[in-house]
């Protein structure tokens, strides 16, 4: 497939992202902090909260999002909690356009940046713990935003949600009880042809800043665990996965699910072929809402870089030729708003 380099100065993004904010003056803003969970391996958290403090763009690498940095809590009760977990070495940037617009809604969203899977460390992709260890991150900042004293008092435990985007959907699936068993990759890559953006990668070649799919662990790693890897957090009450890494999930532990799943994929996507991957978690689910965003690459679910960010998967900034990144992400905010509301209407 052609990709073509998007070619978006930070002045015309700029103005794209005032526009898709336009209209009447709001009544919430997007307030921005960071957060370190203290741990072997620290973690780094992007919180994104309501504030009546007027955002703004606030240019971040090459990230653009629309905050207000250390604005104070609105005093409205939150609506509750989501988590949002990026693809392998990316950042809790990522999807800062999502993180935003769940906090303009009411939301306190926490944005990981998973040790050891991002942009600057990828140590744990071959440290044999992959599976289990980037799920229970998250766990870990939900315990942490629970126990802390301005946070947990705020947040409504029986509405707490997680969105994941590729390795992330990977993560958030398994903290609702998907199973991952290490082995299913390896037979998969032996037996398939048509899944080359996966294998490629799983053969341990480096995956860089902003990829969004897991490379499994490479021959010099130490052993994955032989049993199917087991994390579920039943604090977790909804999720959505966009473009998921699946297919290393047992069957019958996705059709054991029970909360209610929001799957999104990418119609264009060479990096996780949709059939055995997103396509293959809609399968096998009970019960879950599913669409197919039509034109749509692997990265489409991430904001919009300003330069470029080359990938072994590809250049996460690039879109497939005729695909509106910037166009669609308003629309993907919707989708993923409504899903959360109407599971705690």
């Amino acid at each position: 497939m052609t990709l073509f380099r998007t070619v978006l100065q930070p002045v015309a993004l700029v103005t794209a992202v005032l526009l898709s904010l336009a209209g009447p003056a709001r009544a919430q803003h997007a307030g921005y902090r960071t957060l370190t969970i203290a741990g072997d391996a620290p973690t780094t958290v992007a919180l994104f909260y309501p504030t009546a403090v007027a955002d703004r763009v606030v240019p971040m690498g090459p990230w653009l999002p629309v905050v207000a940095p250390g604005a104070p809590v609105s005093d409205a009760k939150l609506k509750g909690l989501i988590l949002i977990s990026h693809g392998t070495g990316g950042t809790e940037l990522n999807h800062h356009d999502l993180g935003t617009r769940l906090a303009r809604d009411g939301y306190l969203v926490a944005a990981v940046r998973h040790a050891g899977d991002n942009w600057k460390d990828r140590s744990l992709v071959t440290s044999g713990r992959y599976f289990s260890e980037r799920p229970l991150q998250i766990s870990r900042v939900l315990d942490a935003l629970l126990a802390s004293p301005e946070w947990g008092p705020r947040i409504p435990t029986e509405r707490i949600g997680a969105v994941g985007h590729s390795a992330g959907g990977y993560s958030v699936l398994a903290l609702v009880g998907a199973q991952a068993d290490a082995q299913r990759s390896a037979r998969h890559c032996r037996t398939v042809q048509d899944d080359p953006g996966y294998c490629s990668l799983a053969k341990g070649s480096a995956v860089t800043e902003a990829t969004g799919v897991q490379a499994a662990p490479a021959a010099s790693a130490p052993p994955p665990d032989a049993r199917p890897v087991s994390v579920p957090d039943r604090r977790i009450r909804a999720v959505v996965a966009m473009a998921p890494m699946a297919v290393v999930f047992t069957p019958e532990s996705l059709a054991a699910v029970t909360v209610p799943v929001r799957v999104i994929v990418a119609e264009q996507d060479v990096v996780l072929n949709s059939r055995y991957h997103g396509g293959y978690v809609v399968a096998s689910l009970a019960r879950t809402q599913a669409s197919t965003v039509a034109g749509a690459g692997h990265f489409a679910f991430m904001a919009q870089p300003t330069f470029p960010l080359p990938s072994a998967a590809g250049d996460a900034a690039a879109n497939p030729v005729g695909f509106d990144r910037v166009a669609f992400l308003p629309e993907l905010a919707n989708q993923v708003a409504g899903f959360f509301a109407d599971q705690w209407h």
